[in-house]
């Protein structure tokens, strides 16, 4: 039995070996020798995508291409709608519980180079038969650039962008979006690619400490602006919040801020901690979602106030074990 490694080359009957040596294989014919999408045995949830580009079925031909930021675009099979098991199932795939694996090669015949796996990205919920998706490649490794916005001297607030306060909010992860945002849009994983990038989180929080201090200025309350303070920079990050300011009232707001390069619907990171200090200060906790930030740093943000569980799915990503 051969081993899954990253870039290597495994025939069809190679990648049954690895994920089912216990089934026939035939050349040219059923599940493993022909079909595109294969449920793992034993395995609810997990698949292997194979994919040739410039494949046709029919009067079908596929269009399908990977981005450098590892977006793929990836259709079903032409039979398949919105109400196919398998389709639904694609839908609501969770990469932390479940496993889909690319196997990706450009010519009709020859093996397929593993590309590794993937994370449901959207999907265009106004054209099926086919249904056409995005999915993220995990181990891209362009997603390891995190230090594309520019990031100089950022104490001196003079060298920071603008935000603008934006009525939006977001959508379902999983509501899918139109045929013309689908073509138009390619974003990679920007919560992935993000997720350990402390100098945009802290760009982030300096943009909102200086929409802060104007607001307030703007309101005639020169007195509360000098007491804002930039928590996470003056304790560090244990404290559950990142800034601790105030309304026009003098009433305290608690802000987290989340930023990202990515859209409106980008996912996002939070630790135990700021759940939890969420949950027991809700009247006085705001989310401040900062995105769209460019790399002149200007961007746009929404505000959320309360428990963020209530507004958003929470997702573990891992477990600390101990022995009872």
């Amino acid at each position: 039995m051969k081993e899954l490694v990253l870039n290597n080359l495994y025939s069809r009957e190679d990648v049954h070996g690895i994920f089912s040596p216990e089934t026939n294989f035939t050349p040219q014919a059923g599940t493993w020798g022909l079909h595109g999408i294969i449920k793992i045995p034993q395995r609810e949830g997990d698949f292997v995508f194979f994919v040739t580009y410039g494949q046709s079925q029919g009067e079908h031909q596929f269009d399908e291409g990977i981005t450098p930021d590892g977006v793929l675009s990836w259709q079903s099979q032409p039979r398949q709608t919105f109400e196919s098991e398998v389709i639904q199932t694609l839908i609501n795939h969770d990469e932390t519980i479940n496993n889909i694996y690319l196997f990706l090669r450009e010519e009709m015949k020859g093996d397929y180079q593993y590309l590794g796996k993937l994370k449901y990205l959207n999907h265009d919920k106004e054209r099926e038969q086919p249904v056409y998706f995005q999915w993220q490649l995990l181990d891209s490794k362009s997603l390891d650039d995190s230090n594309e916005l520019s990031f100089k001297n950022q104490d001196k607030a003079e060298e920071l962008g603008e935000i603008k306060l934006t009525d939006a909010k977001p959508d379902s992860k999983k509501a899918g979006v139109s045929k013309e945002n689908f073509r138009a849009t390619k974003s990679p994983d920007y919560a992935l690619k993000e997720s350990k990038n402390r100098k945009l989180g802290l760009l982030g929080e300096e943009l909102v400490l200086k929409h802060e201090i104007a607001n307030l200025r703007s309101e005639g309350r020169d007195d509360l602006a000098e007491k804002v303070v930039h928590i996470s920079k003056v304790e560090g990050d244990g404290a559950g919040y990142d800034i601790r300011s105030f309304d026009k009232s003098g009433s305290i707001k608690y802000i987290e801020v989340k930023a990202t390069r990515g859209g409106i619907n980008t996912d996002f990171y939070m630790s135990p901690r700021e759940l939890l200090f969420s949950k027991k200060n809700k009247s006085e906790y705001f989310l401040y979602r900062v995105f769209n930030l460019s790399k002149k740093n200007n961007g746009e943000f929404y505000i959320l106030n309360g428990d963020v569980e209530e507004e958003f799915n929470k997702t573990p990503t891992g477990f600390r074990l101990s022995k009872k």
